[in-house]
């Protein structure tokens, strides 16, 4: 009897001891969301960037990827290789100059040329290179693509993706018909006035040659007079210029039209010369020069979202050279439903 009664006794204090500690876990917790307070409400200029950040697919998304120095009918397997990529990409594509070697003539840009990249010629936006003027005034250039390359005998213009507007200059500053590219230019004053009209908006350029390359041979590598359109864009809080005509693949840390490095406000350059020609060599780095390769064909992947952008080398089937990686867009992205 004694036993029995022991032991109830101790279920009766084990129960005792549990309601006792669930009691003191509620009132502990109770405490501590009371010292805390009440839910902060997060802020509507963090809320549209969550927004951005979640939305940036679909609708608002898009994909521009290509390469320059493209087409020779000596080898054109190639040139093959690297349009075998985008076939396979959705989006549109950008030819940074130098498409069919050696002269443009209406002939190469039937034979080799169309060969390899005409399989998606209607959703390509060219910019002219050296070569396409091996022709008058590049008249095989604009005779195959039309209204595609912008005004005839001038060849740059421009077009938006989304919230990117996107600048296709004509680098060729040295044909007497352009003009030049000094401050007050035709192509330069045009540039600015069609930067004016795009205040908000996240900016991409493209042309055939660079500004800054760590080519060997620099009067082929580097182009100042380019910088005033450098500065224009810079002026424009600009974000990428993309270019061909050295023949590899170099990447730049944002840099502003002098080369120095801005981390907050500078241009992006990326050289993508490796659409199938041949292969140029690269010598010792120029300053803030980040990734070199110059071994490689194959295209650069870019996809462009609200406020943002990722790059990607994709190297042609049997190399393995990639790059890729991801930035900001300085200009403000629209936070519109």
């Amino acid at each position: 009897m004694f036993t029995c009664l022991a032991a109830k006794l101790w279920q009766i204090h084990q129960i005792a001891r549990i309601g006792f500690l669930a009691t003191l876990i509620l009132c502990l917790t109770a405490a501590a969301h009371a010292q805390s307070g009440p839910a902060v409400p997060v802020p509507q200029q963090e809320l549209a960037r969550r927004k951005t950040a979640q939305n940036g697919s679909a609708d608002q998304t898009f994909t521009l990827l290509g390469a320059g120095d493209i087409a020779t009918c000596k080898h054109l397997q190639s040139a093959e290789a690297t349009a075998k990529l985008i076939e396979g990409i959705p989006g549109t594509v950008f030819a940074a100059g130098d498409l069919a070697y050696d002269k443009g003539t209406p002939e190469q840009f039937k034979d080799c040329y169309d060969a390899a990249w005409g399989a998606f010629k209607d959703r390509t936006k060219p910019a002219p290179g050296n070569h396409e003027y091996g022709e008058h005034n590049a008249t095989g250039y604009f005779q195959y693509w039309g209204a595609q390359a912008g005004p005839a005998e001038k060849g740059y213009y421009s077009y938006d993706l989304g919230d990117w507007h996107i600048v296709v200059l004509n680098t060729n500053c040295n044909i007497k018909a352009m003009g030049g590219c000094d401050k007050g230019s035709p192509q330069e004053t045009w540039l600015r006035e069609d930067l004016a009209r795009h205040p908000n908006a996240c900016i991409l350029a493209y042309g055939h040659h660079a500004l800054f390359s760590s080519g060997v041979y620099k009067k082929h590598a580097l182009h100042p007079q380019l910088r005033p359109f450098w500065e224009d864009l810079y002026a424009a809080h600009a974000d990428l210029i993309l270019a061909g005509h050295e023949h590899s693949y170099e990447r730049f840390a944002p840099q502003d039209p002098q080369g120095n490095p801005d981390s907050a406000h500078g241009i992006r350059e990326i050289v993508a010369g490796t659409g199938g020609r041949n292969h140029d060599p690269l010598g010792v780095p120029t300053p803030n020069s980040e990734v070199r390769n110059w071994k490689t064909y194959g295209v650069l992947k870019l996809t462009l979202a609200p406020g943002t952008y990722h790059w990607e080398f994709i190297p042609v089937e049997g190399q393995t050279f990639h790059d890729s990686g991801d930035g900001v867009c300085h200009n403000q992205p629209s936070t519109a439903d």
